[in-house]
């Protein structure tokens, strides 16, 4: 089978039975995605998967010949991070950091989807999305964040945004 997996061409024979997030620690030794709940509601394994955030641990492996997969490893490396890694640093978007790759990962995806002008449930026009603090909150509510840092990645995230956070609370 054929994967291709940060931007790197991959063939491998998984087992049907492995996950995407298996496949990418186990057998490829990407293991900046984490395994939380194992069970899609953390959010911790969350990868793009030709640029929509998936739950890695719940999406089989062999569902994705061809598709283009990003993990956190993907987005941004040491002295060259993605906007939204370097805007987690700054404010400081993590504690423990165990659920940082799958919130970068997340929020990246999540700011395609308003950029489609895809509604979410809390949006008030279907037809012009607007990008405020409660969009943001229902849209990152698919992960988790034991330490409750979530100020904190509203920030970041409304940083890489454009929005004033405070503004729009």
């Amino acid at each position: 089978m054929h994967f291709t997996i940060n931007g790197q061409a991959y063939e491998l024979e998984p087992d049907i039975r492995t996950s995407l997030l298996d496949l990418c620690r186990e057998h490829l030794a990407l293991t900046g995605s984490k395994k939380g709940c194992d069970h899609g509601q953390c959010g911790a394994c969350t990868m793009l998967v030709n640029g929509r955030r998936v739950n890695a641990c719940l999406s089989l492996a062999v569902m994705h010949q061809d598709d283009e997969i990003t993990t956190i490893e993907g987005l941004g490396a040491p002295g060259a991070l993605h906007p939204m890694q370097d805007a987690f640093l700054r404010h400081d978007g993590f504690q423990c950091g165990y659920c940082t790759p799958g919130q970068i990962c997340s929020a990246v995806g999540m700011l395609d989807e308003v950029a489609k002008g895809w509604p979410s449930h809390v949006s008030a026009d279907l037809e012009q999305v607007v990008l405020d603090q409660a969009e943001i909150s229902e849209r990152m509510s698919g992960n988790l964040c034991r330490c409750a840092a979530y100020p904190n990645i509203v920030d970041a995230i409304s940083e890489v945004s454009g929005i004033d956070a405070e503004k729009s609370a």
